[in-house]
């Protein structure tokens, strides 16, 4: 009986998931239409105040502000089929073109039609490190933690530590001047963190097990390394799907051509820059949370194990992605009231936000490199149109006259034609 009543609210839910595009703006405005102004579920002073929780943690922010309100309505359980009714939609979508994608391939057809979507996905990349450039950097610390972000992830791009590295240096210099956000009030004498110990126990768990599988060369260890490399993603990303395709990009793409990778000679999970600028660029023209990217590489990394294999990679890789996301915001939102009486923590988060912004700078420069750079030193030519496409979609983006979507329906409709 208790859910029955809520079947309206998770009517709407559903709605909202396969008609809000737009990525975490657009997702923001949406909500606050839907279920501020239609339905009252919460006020609009509420819904801001989620979405501000939400920015503070790793994770999908949009995905995890719906949730909040989710919980609002009927606590954890509500919360969770909110959670799940809002990502899968997009994660079946984003699944399915892994599997589009691989009958293509293993039955010799082009795939023309998708690009001039790899050049997209860049052009998307640069236009949001603009438009959060505007937000994040306004004074002398920001600016020089965005220099050295950008120039430490252009330069060690290929290493896997480079970004939580960088968030947590950036969190920590903003710290040592307590001038710009002074501690206000007293703040609370004890807080229980006994429940993120599950968070951090699946994270060490995940990789602990991810690294025993590789080097026991197990019989299902992709999957194995699937789940660790997807939980990762989930629980240090800041800033959302913006940034975390640039992670997948060197996890995926550029790390396994590195040097060190092809000595010890594993077997680790990859994708063509091709592939994975499709998926990416995909991602963009379809409603819901850029997370549901998540389904498509992890289907995408294990369709040479067999159709079975690729389904079960669709679904770790949604779910393992997803999941950081809600265990964080359903553990501390219980004590946000609290804790947003830290000023530690708006310090830190100023730090995050530069450093964030320069490490998208820096892929965005480390992708130009990896996709027109690079050819041309080898004598090859690249493609005039690549360039205009990745430029017209910052403008057309910049410009905010028309939607995502259309501007990737006319990147596929440019590569049938030409």
């Amino acid at each position: 009986m208790t859910l029955i009543r809520h079947i309206p609210f998770l009517r709407a839910v559903f709605w909202h998931s396969i008609t809000a595009f737009g990525g975490p703006q657009g997702h923001m405005g949406m909500m606050m239409k839907t279920f501020v102004q239609q339905r009252r579920d919460l006020t609009e002073t509420e819904l801001i105040e989620y979405n501000g929780f939400c920015q503070l943690l790793p994770g999908a922010s949009s995905t995890q502000t719906l949730t909040l309100i989710g919980y609002k309505r009927g606590g954890i359980s509500l919360a969770v089929i909110t959670l799940l009714i809002w990502i899968l939609p997009a994660c079946l979508i984003m699944g399915s073109m892994s599997f589009l994608l691989s009958y293509l391939d293993r039955n010799g057809l082009k795939l023309e039609i998708f690009k001039f979507v790899r050049p997209m996905a860049i052009g998307f990349i640069a236009y949001s490190t603009f438009r959060i450039f505007n937000i994040a950097i306004y004074n002398t610390i920001t600016q020089v933690i965005m220099l050295v972000a950008t120039i430490v992830t252009f330069l060690a791009f290929k290493s896997p530590w480079v970004f939580p590295a960088l968030i947590v240096a950036a969190g920590i210099a903003t710290n040592f001047s307590d001038k710009r956000i002074p501690q206000k009030g007293v703040p609370p004498k004890k807080i229980k963190w006994g429940n993120i110990l599950i968070f951090f126990a699946l994270f060490a768990l995940a990789g602990s097990l991810s690294e025993a599988a590789s080097s026991g060369n197990w019989k299902h260890r992709k999957a194995i390394n699937l789940f660790e490399n997807a939980y990762r993603f989930g629980s240090l990303v800041f800033g959302g799907g913006d940034v975390l395709l640039p992670l997948m990009y060197e996890q995926y793409v550029t790390r396994p051509e590195t040097k060190r990778v092809q000595e010890t000679g594993r077997d680790v999970l990859k994708l063509s820059r091709e592939d994975f600028l499709t998926g990416s660029g995909m991602v963009r023209a379809i409603p819901g949370p850029v997370f549901s990217v998540g389904a498509f590489t992890g289907g995408m990394v294990l369709r040479d194990e067999g159709i079975a294999m690729q389904i079960a990679g669709c679904i770790i890789g949604a779910i393992a992605i997803f999941l950081p996301s809600a265990l964080l915001v359903l553990f501390f939102f219980p004590v946000w009231h609290n804790l947003k009486r830290y000023a530690v923590i708006y310090r830190s988060l100023e730090g995050i936000n530069a450093a964030v912004v320069g490490i998208m700078a820096g892929a965005t420069c480390y992708l130009v490199k990896d996709t027109f750079l690079a050819p041309l030193m080898k004598g090859q030519m690249i493609g005039i149109w690549d360039l205009l496409i990745v430029l017209a979609t910052f403008f057309l983006l910049r410009s905010k006259r028309i939607p995502a979507p259309f501007i990737v329906l006319g990147c596929l409709l440019l590569g049938a034609i030409l």
